[in-house]
């Protein structure tokens, strides 16, 4: 009687097992918005750290251009010059605006850095003299 019984089964309802197709979904909408997200973020983390090294570069640009002009112990002459450097093999486009001052010893010297594009990134002001 036992192995009649055995043969027999039983079927239950089978609860809380799995998820529903809606549930599926919205975990899927929820990663989906969530990576949109984090695509985001890092797109601007590295857009933020390309400008902070072209920014870098071009200093050390017009820094070179004012270190020149101070080793030269003259006054630069007053007007725009252009001028171009390249830094860890980046180009920049750069000016060099001197303009008198009230004091004839003295020019007043701006360095604009613009990167390749032309997009300008910084500008250095100083104030010289041929007074060493």
């Amino acid at each position: 009687m036992n192995a009649a019984r055995s043969s027999v089964r039983t079927h239950r309802p089978v609860t809380g097992r799995g998820f529903t197709l809606l549930e599926v979904l919205v975990a899927v909408a929820i990663v989906a918005v969530s990576l949109a997200a984090g695509s985001r973020a890092a797109s601007s983390v590295i857009d933020t750290s390309q400008r902070l090294s072209d920014i870098t570069l071009g200093q050390w640009c017009a820094d070179n251009q004012l270190t020149e002009l101070r080793l030269s112990e003259q006054l630069p002459p007053v007007g725009i010059t252009p001028f171009a450097c390249t830094e860890l093999g980046r180009e920049f486009k750069g000016s060099i605006k001197a303009q008198p001052t009230p004091n004839p010893s003295f020019r007043r010297v701006d360095v604009t850095i613009s990167n390749s594009e032309g997009r300008q990134l910084l500008t250095v002001s100083t104030v010289m003299s041929h007074i060493s």
